[in-house]
């Protein structure tokens, strides 16, 4: 029986990889000036790169970028400022979240959060969403001194929640910080799909492409699937 339902932040409860394209489209009109003639196409495929889906590190990624176009170091910082300032603008729940959260309070389930990150712009993030008053506990690696797929963090969050591994799920994009990592805690770990990562290396775990798609799972109904397609039968 699932008593508890734990979520990653980033590209689960919102779609960060629209977040980062409507992101860097601004940025390159805003800082159009600075770059030089540089074409829209290059510093959106070099920026996009640099980002990593959101697991790339910013303030060194940006300076990298500022040297390799051979531009003032000077405007890695304002880049950097542009990028979190609009991030947190831009920050908007996913169509189903918020109805998939309701459905699971309505149940009597206990909800939680691990990202990765730095506290006070994570917890900006969920601010932002409007989902910070959703959860019984919110663990985020910058306060917590270790980070997914650390079995330790999804532990703790375990013990807040007062659940054991086996009646929890944790929903994650990552194959390895998410899924991996919760499934070597012993929770049941879900996959939400995504094209660019390879599968986790977890034993047919199963694999949604909406946090809403969770519903069933909680009831039982585990679906058989594989990269975020059926499988033919």
């Amino acid at each position: 029986m699932i008593k508890a339902v734990l979520f990653d932040l980033d590209g689960t409860l919102y779609d960060r990889d629209r977040l980062a394209q409507t992101l860097f489209e601004q940025q390159y009109r805003e800082f159009a000036p600075d770059l030089a003639g540089m074409s829209r196409e290059r510093f959106l495929r070099d920026v996009h790169e640099m980002d990593e889906h959101g697991h790339g590190e910013k303030e060194a990624g940006y300076l990298r970028l500022v040297r390799a176009w051979r531009l003032h170091d000077g405007l890695a910082p304002r880049l950097i400022e542009h990028f979190w300032a609009t991030l947190d603008a831009l920050c908007v729940p996913s169509w189903h979240t918020l109805d998939t959260l309701r459905e699971l309070r309505e149940r009597g389930l206990k909800l939680g959060v691990i990202t990765n990150g730095e506290g006070a712009r994570q917890r900006r993030k969920l601010a932002s969403l409007g989902l910070d008053g959703w959860f019984d506990a919110i663990l985020v690696a910058g306060e917590e001194g270790v980070r997914k797929p650390d079995a330790e963090i999804f532990r703790r969050a375990l013990a807040r929640l007062d659940v054991a591994a086996h009646e929890s799920l944790f929903v994650g994009d990552h194959p390895v910080a998410d899924v991996e990592g919760a499934h070597r805690a012993g929770l049941n770990a879900v996959w939400i799909f995504v094209p660019y990562w390879p599968p986790p290396a977890v034993p047919d775990p199963p694999v949604i492409d909406f946090v809403s798609e969770i519903l069933p799972i909680v009831d039982g109904e585990w679906p058989i699937r594989t990269r975020g397609k059926p499988l033919e039968t």
